[in-house]
């Protein structure tokens, strides 16, 4: 595997390098966003593992350009503890955040689960069997990974600063609900299985919830977004699989 390390730490990205290297991997390492760009675009690593607080700039907007072009896998690598930016991390473009400091161990861990995530993929069959999926998806917006604001009728999400509308109606959304939300309207129009959003929105945390956890979050959304709960409009159940969020009516 060719590895990406993105840190101005050179003990930190001496150590990582070693440890990985002893792995059996190909290891790139940039201290800054300039030298980074260059390696990703001439080595197309396999993942990246991306600290936040770089000499000239945030590594925060490299994972948005990252992820305009690309579905490779990155890990983010902070000092930042509040919860705040986690969210933001994760909804930049990272599918897994760390923070330091880490041991190799969990470090390690956290690597291999991101990468099994993204080879494992979407389960096309099974999607192509949920009846309008085609046509529900051709219905949608698009909406665009890292772009700064989601629409899906009625609803708005900005990404940027945390926030949900409906109309001109502020939503208050708890961290978990939003990251679902988002996870939700960047796929609009598609089937999401329950064990997809389970590892997208809950996982990367490393903590154990089954589907009664993602069952209860989107009551609560639906509370917050639908006229009627009970008949939902754009948080929709597809039976035996998962939801789809489509534009209401």
């Amino acid at each position: 595997m060719k590895l990406l390390i993105v840190e101005d730490d050179r003990g930190l990205a001496d150590g990582i390098t070693f440890s990985m290297e002893r792995d059996g991997h190909t290891v790139f390492a940039a201290g800054t966003i300039a030298d980074a760009r260059r390696v990703f675009e001439k080595e197309r690593p396999d993942a990246v593992l991306l600290d936040l607080n770089l000499p000239d700039g945030d590594g925060m907007d490299f994972c948005r350009e990252i992820r305009a072009v690309s579905r490779t896998p990155i890990l983010m690598l902070t000092a930042r503890d509040m919860e705040t930016d986690e969210v933001q991390g994760l909804l930049s473009g990272a599918d897994d955040y760390l923070t330091k400091p880490f041991s190799l161990a969990v470090l390690k861990a956290r690597l291999d689960a991101v990468l099994r995530r993204s080879a494992g993929g979407m389960d096309e069959d099974r999607l192509r069997s949920a009846g309008n999926f085609s046509e529900a998806k051709k219905n949608c917006p698009q909406n665009i990974p890292g772009s700064d604001v989601l629409n899906v009728g009625e609803i708005r999400l900005l990404p940027g600063s945390v926030k949900v509308f409906r109309g001109e109606k502020e939503i208050e959304c708890s961290a978990t609900e939003f990251r679902l939300l988002y996870y939700l309207m960047e796929n609009c129009g598609q089937v999401l299985l329950k064990e997809q959003i389970l590892a997208h929105v809950w996982d990367h945390t490393g903590s154990f919830v089954d589907e009664n956890t993602l069952q209860v979050t989107v009551r609560r959304l639906r509370r917050k977004l639908e006229d009627d709960p009970a008949r939902p409009q754009y948080i929709q159940t597809v039976r035996g699989m998962g939801y789809i969020l489509r534009e209401a009516k």
